[in-house]
């Protein structure tokens, strides 16, 4: 979490507002370019494909980060909640709240023991507004002596929310901030954001969320776009915009066929009068002044002719190429996951009595029994600490059940959000090998183009792949293999994906003929694969 200072702004209105702003990577890479904004006291979503430079945005306009070219300028407090900060060590929630200090010394004033300044300083309505601030959050059960690194990566988030509701800034920033949370906890942040008194800037591919927003702002490598409205109305512009660009896209193929034609038709031409040019001056007896005159007047009106062919070729190439552009920053991506040939009748997956604890004996799941055939589309749903992750791992082999039993007649394939089966020192080619030994060096080259890792992108390091690419190559290590599951059980997915990829995967869930288990707090996510099938489990105890 970080506050900058107010500063001077040239925009009345706005709380922060960016003025021909550049950014750029440290390998001298622009993520953005010539980029004015301004941000006043409304909700905007702040959306875009990974690398657009989201983050970098929310910095500069924080302040920690300065603008390769450009202004930032801000009018009031500005605070940035970034999507994920580790906790220090021995760090408490008094502490994290940034109320430690005061606390102590109304316990000193308490105990008798409180000096004059304690007393002087003592703020008596505190403990009422951290009550306040954590129920709003719904963390109303923490202690102020807890150390956060006990709580879920959703309950900190929460609980960094609740520190700036002790003391809200004029203009909020917040980097993904339901990612890693539950259902209970989204609904949390939705609303606290829904009654914030001042600006809000959020970056996130929750559509729930943003479907709140008063505005949408789109980075991408055209630069920024602003639609008024929440993602739902958003999502409608785009379509359009698509559909736009793709009729655009065959008017330009079009428009230089054409051109090319009349550039063809231009030679022919030139042709036939230079061959009629040479029998007139072969025939006639003119001086030949007058012949050479007549030769240069056709030569000229040749070069022109040659010129304005040329300078139309270049126009609709030209057209051509910022259509495609425009096409190719509006096209959604394409997974291709293989048929599987799974009946609809036969048994994918039975869980029998299972229950699991931990070597000290806790438990956190069971006992349970389901089962699933063919085709099914399963969503596991349930507050953190339910023990969702628990029994996908049972359900993939990578845990085994202290009572009861799991079986598993199909092929499966479990993945988390952080696709940890592949290695980030690894390349992707060095991943698919090892998870697939059987494949020849050209047909992993071949499975791993078919996700759009052509060439040299299979030789790329699985550390620097974005979210999104990550679970590509995820699916494609799994699925191309000469065995390739009928069942995908998926923790999480859409984490960490932009909204584009979330699509990409939507579709291609949606278009699969396996079987699915996925845990996840995307209801639109679930809608759009056909999970309707739901297992809602609760924390045991």
């Amino acid at each position: 979490m970080s506050l900058s200072n107010p500063g001077r702004n040239p925009c009345a209105s706005a709380l922060a507002t960016l003025d021909r702003v550049a950014a750029r990577t440290p390998d001298g890479r622009t993520l953005f370019a010539d980029l004015s904004l301004a941000f006043g006291r409304e909700r905007t979503g702040l959306v875009g494909r990974n690398g657009t430079g989201k983050t970098t945005l929310l910095r500069l306009i924080a302040g920690p980060g300065h603008p390769a070219e450009g202004v930032v300028a801000r009018a009031g407090t500005v605070a940035w909640l970034e999507q994920r900060r580790e906790p220090g060590s021995g760090e408490t929630v008094a502490a994290a709240l940034g109320v430690a200090g005061p606390l102590a010394a109304i316990e000193r004033v308490l105990a008798g023991q409180g000096s004059e300044q304690d007393l002087a300083e003592a703020d008596w309505t505190l403990e009422t507004r951290i009550q306040t601030a954590l129920a709003d959050v719904g963390l109303e059960e923490l202690q102020p002596g807890r150390h956060v690194a006990t709580l879920s990566g959703g309950e900190q988030t929460r609980l960094r929310l609740a520190a700036l509701l002790l003391d809200p800034p004029d203009l909020l920033l917040l980097d993904e901030p339901t990612n890693h949370m539950d259902g209970d906890g989204r609904a949390r942040v939705a609303e606290v954001l829904g009654r914030w008194p001042g600006g809000v800037v959020v970056a996130s591919h929750d559509r729930a969320l943003l479907r709140r927003m008063d505005r949408i702002v789109e980075l991408s490598g055209l630069g920024a776009a602003t639609y008024g409205g929440g993602y739902d109305l958003y999502a409608q512009r785009k379509a359009a915009e698509r559909a736009a660009a793709e009729r655009s896209l065959e008017t330009a193929e079009r428009e230089v066929e054409r051109a090319g034609r009349e550039a063809q038709r231009a030679v022919e031409r030139k042709a036939r009068r230079d061959r009629a040019g040479r029998a007139f001056a072969t025939k006639r007896s003119e001086p030949k002044i007058l012949l050479g005159a007549m030769k240069e007047r056709a030569e000229n009106s040749g070069a022109r002719e040659d010129r304005l062919a040329q300078r139309r070729a270049e126009a609709v190439a030209l057209e051509l190429a910022e259509a495609r552009d425009r096409v190719e920053q509006a096209r959604t991506l394409d997974i291709p996951l293989p048929p599987t040939g799974l009946a609809a009748g036969r048994t994918v997956l039975a869980v029998e009595e299972a229950v699991w604890t931990t070597p000290q004996g806790r438990r956190i799941l069971g006992p349970l029994s389901l089962r699933l055939t063919g085709p099914e589309r399963v969503a596991l749903v349930g507050p953190n600490g339910a023990g969702k992750s628990t029994l996908l791992k049972l359900m993939a082999g990578a845990l085994h059940p202290t009572q009861g039993r799991v079986e598993r007649p199909a092929a499966s394939a479990l993945l988390d959000q952080e696709a940890a089966l592949l290695r980030p020192g690894e390349t992707l080619m060095d991943g698919y090998r090892r998870l697939n030994p059987e494949a020849t060096p050209n047909e992993a080259h071949a499975a791993l183009a078919r996700f759009l890792f052509r060439n040299a992108a299979a030789q790329r390091m699985v550390g620097t792949l974005s979210g999104g690419e990550r679970l590509r190559a995820a699916l494609a290590c799994v699925m191309t293999g000469r065995r390739p599951p009928q069942l995908l059980i998926l923790d999480e997915p859409s984490n960490h994906l932009d909204l584009d990829s979330v699509a990409a995967v939507e579709a291609a869930l949606r278009a699969w003929d396996g079987a699915l288990v996925v845990v996840s707090h995307d209801a639109d996510f679930l809608e759009a694969i056909g999970a309707d099938r739901r297992i809602e489990l609760r924390p045991c105890g």
